[in-house]
């Protein structure tokens, strides 16, 4: 049995050596997109994975499926359409810059498919998990569509599904949305939640009170009350020291208890873009493993850490490496 994720495949374009984009001359290129962000990252550890989506019938296409297969990712169920790839042009931060992102989406081959391009009974066929999340309905009412096509398939096929916030101010104030009636009806159907108390505060229009782990049982609790269908809520809580120092917790929630970690920190940061997705992914493992609380906390604590390491969107840590992670262990393994 596999895991089914769904979403948009986007090509990255940095500028090297922390350029501004007003200095650059050329860019680095990576392939991602949150959803196949997770898809690289489970099948990295060892899981059969399948993608659903749609890519441009053009080289760029070409690309973004090959970094997929590279990873040893299923992408028969990963329609062909004419059109533009997605791209996002991403200024990574340094001491005290933040990192800066901005998208150029609109009109993609994605954004642009309608519900039926894509094979989704084909996709979840046999699967464990429907990994998707709330970038795509940000893209407008064509995403609204093919998320909620593709929920339903998962509903027809008794496929649980796991629903990332990843909540994208800049994709919904571009066209006239309701993101909180969309994502509320979004995560109604979903089974695991990766989201804060923020995310939660944005489905249920209240804020909570108190602080640190407080707060988001808190937040558990009012999101459980909320969607019966809810089981598991994952979230990690991020203290920036500098760019290139974070202090990092994780927290998973159930309906009859929770479970944080301590803070770590992770310094020497590489690439913070995909961190919440290798998180994800982690808790995932988890999940899949029948783990405790605790094992999907730490899990995805663990992949999100080893991930700042790591340039480009993907993390692509194997089992040995996830298994032996050790915080403040940087020598050379021989």
């Amino acid at each position: 049995m596999h895991v089914t994720c769904f979403g948009e495949i986007l090509l990255r374009l940095s500028p090297p050596d922390r350029q501004l984009l007003v200095q650059a001359q050329g860019f680095d290129l990576a392939v991602g997109g949150a959803e196949a962000n997770v898809a690289s990252a489970l099948a990295s550890l060892g899981h059969a994975v399948r993608f659903a989506g749609v890519v441009s019938d053009n080289p760029l296409g070409d690309r973004a499926l090959a970094a997929l297969r590279g990873c040893g990712v299923d992408t028969s169920c990963v329609a062909r359409a004419p059109g533009r790839m997605g791209l996002y042009f991403l200024e990574t931060g340094s001491g005290p810059r933040p990192a800066a992102i901005t998208y150029d989406r609109a009109g993609s081959a994605f954004a642009l498919a309608a519900p039926d391009t894509i094979d989704f009974a084909g996709a979840l066929a046999g699967a464990r998990l429907l990994h998707c999340g709330g970038i795509t309905p940000a893209l407008g009412p064509n995403g609204v569509a093919l998320a909620k096509a593709a929920q339903a398939a998962a509903r027809a096929a008794g496929v649980p599904i796991c629903f990332d916030g990843n909540y994208r101010a800049q994709l919904w104030d571009a066209w006239d949305s309701d993101p909180r009636a969309i994502l509320r009806d979004l995560v109604s159907q979903a089974t695991i939640l990766i989201g804060n108390h923020r995310d939660i505060s944005l489905l249920l229009g209240r804020d909570f009170s108190g602080e640190g782990e407080t707060r988001r049982r808190e937040a558990a609790d009012a999101a459980f009350a909320a969607f019966p269908n809810l089981q598991l809520i994952a979230s990690t809580a991020r203290h920036l020291v500098t760019s290139d120092h974070h202090r990092i917790a994780a927290r998973v929630d159930a309906r009859t208890g929770g479970y944080q970690t301590d803070e770590i920190d992770v310094t020497g940061i590489i690439d913070r873009i995909g961190t919440g997705d290798a998180f994800a992914a982690g808790v995932l493992d988890g999940w899949l493993a029948a783990g405790d609380l605790a094992t999907m906390a730490h899990r995805g604590l663990a992949l999100a850490a080893l991930k700042h390491t790591i340039p480009g969107d993907m993390c692509l840590i194997n089992r040995a490496a996830l298994n032996s992670f050790n915080v403040g262990a940087g020598d050379v393994r021989r």
